[in-house]
């Protein structure tokens, strides 16, 4: 089954102040109720489909928000990042498609070898951010879904052109069943910047890039 990339912007400080177990001001707690909602509606889908993770999505979100992700069962992970993506989805700005690939974890796991062998650092390749496990800044463990997916990655929007710069320098010696790819990413991550700088000489706060991948 094919999976898509979606990316948005977050300030990464306000996104997390969900997911830490803190009091939140009556306006994190209006958004919290459209989190919630969102959570009941990935519910819904579950439930109409017949799956069953053993711990329900509004469960799990219930469960980050109070500061743990402790449920057991092999996939509990599912839920939790579910959640976690119910919380993404409430802060920031508008998702922006990035593109579907039917493994993804594969053909990044190859475009990374591609770029490596170019020269390329390993804090710039692909995977570094696609699947650069946002739960990891959470103050707890939070167990990963049982089949990798949703996996949820990210990029401080600092280094949003310098990937793209580093892809740029190589891209007239990839091959070409990376090379469109590479586009895509090197278009995308230059808007991303340049909207970055804008932003901040109008006292935005939002820092980081956010990348979701699931069916």
């Amino acid at each position: 089954m094919s999976k898509a990339i979606t990316m948005k912007t977050v300030t990464l400080s306000e996104t997390l102040a969900y997911v830490r177990g803190g009091e939140l001001t009556a306006l994190q707690e209006e958004t919290l109720g459209t989190m919630r909602e969102r959570a009941r509606a990935d519910q819904h889908d579950l439930d109409r489909q017949g799956i069953d993770w053993g711990l329900t999505v509004p469960e799990a979100l219930e469960h980050l928000i109070t500061g743990r992700a402790d449920a057991d069962g092999e996939c509990a992970g599912n839920a939790y990042y579910t959640a976690l993506l119910a919380v993404i989805g409430r802060t920031g700005s508008d998702p922006i498609d990035v593109g579907v690939y039917s493994k993804p974890s594969t053909f990044f796991g190859l475009m990374d070898d591609e770029l490596r062998a170019l020269g390329v650092p390993a804090d710039l390749l692909p995977r570094s951010f696609l699947f650069a496990h946002f739960a990891e800044l959470l103050p707890f463990g939070v167990p990963g879904p049982a089949d990798g997916y949703p996996a949820i990655g990210y990029l401080p929007l600092a280094k949003a052109k310098t990937v793209a710069d580093a892809y740029a320098a190589v891209l007239d010696r990839m091959d070409d069943d990376f090379t469109r790819h590479a586009e895509l990413l090197i278009d995308k991550l230059n808007v991303e910047h340049e909207e970055w700088q804008t932003s901040l000489k109008y006292g935005h706060t939002m820092d980081t890039l956010v990348f979701w991948i699931e069916d």
